[in-house]
């Protein structure tokens, strides 16, 4: 049935109490703030839990051919170029302040949201670490450190590192072995040693050096396996939950684009 307007009625089902709620579906995505580009995760509410949640096709952004930017020295070390690790590594580090500023901008704190957008367009600029890694101490301690912040994110999608090589993750989401604290506690680590690389000479070997969202193979991007996670690790959250446990992921559509644009071509 549908009330005046095209707004659905809401259904009815028993919530994890037992007791029988109005069940609601609710799409989120794909043009919210802060959101991985190009997702939409359509989700069955009983009050604030999320009873079952489904990523929707498509999964692809729209975009040009270089739409995978944060994989680019990947790509481009993949295709016989050579690319030096530091420049792989500059990547790596301001795509995960970027995955940061995202994290921090849906918790609520956007002075830091900000502090990290200027700390990743600098690095993109190609800032030396020299002038980064005094501000990245004083960003680190403030979130790594922050008590509110924990308080906000723990216990929220936890994911071991068993289970999370069990779906193949890789990447700091199977290395932090925790909830979302753990995982954006592990962003802040993998900065901190990538900006103290970021004038490595020697060519990049992707199968030895992790793109930002884990290990990259050709057909198999890691963001694949973070969004094939996510009903999973949304089912049974609260919905206020939601959008913390998908920033802490953040996965990049744009790489699934990349491979599907590499089996166009070669097909």
């Amino acid at each position: 049935m549908e009330m005046p307007g095209g707004l659905p009625m809401a259904g009815q089902g028993e919530d994890r109490d037992g007791l029988t709620l109005d069940q609601l579906h609710v799409p989120l995505g794909p043009l919210l703030a802060d959101w991985p580009a190009g997702l939409t995760v359509r989700l069955t509410l009983q009050g604030d839990v999320i009873q079952q949640a489904e990523v929707e096709e498509p999964l692809t952004p729209t975009g040009g051919p270089d739409t995978a930017f944060w994989v680019r020295p990947w790509l481009r070390a993949a295709a016989g170029e050579p690319v030096p690790v530091g420049a792989a590594a500059r990547r790596r580090a301001a795509a995960h302040l970027d995955s940061l500023a995202r994290l921090l901008s849906v918790a609520g704190w956007p002075a830091e949201a900000v502090a990290a957008r200027r700390l990743r367009d600098d690095l993109l600029d190609g800032a030396p670490g020299t002038v980064i890694a005094p501000r990245l101490d004083r960003f680190s301690r403030r979130v790594g450190r922050s008590r509110t912040l924990a308080w906000l994110t723990r216990g929220i999608g936890g994911l071991s590192a068993e289970e999370a090589r069990e779906a193949g993750v890789s990447g700091p989401a199977a290395r932090a072995g925790g909830d979302v604290t753990d995982r954006y506690r592990q962003w802040l680590a993998d900065v901190r040693r990538d900006v103290g690389r970021l004038e490595e000479p020697s060519p990049l070997r992707p199968e030895d050096e992790e793109s930002p969202r884990g290990r990259w193979a050709d057909g198999d991007p890691p963001s694949a396996a973070l969004v094939a996670l996510l009903p999973r690790l949304l089912t049974g959250a609260e919905l206020a939950a939601a959008r913390l446990v998908v920033a802490s992921l953040d996965p990049d559509l744009d790489e699934l684009a990349a491979v599907r644009r590499e089996v166009s071509v070669h097909d």
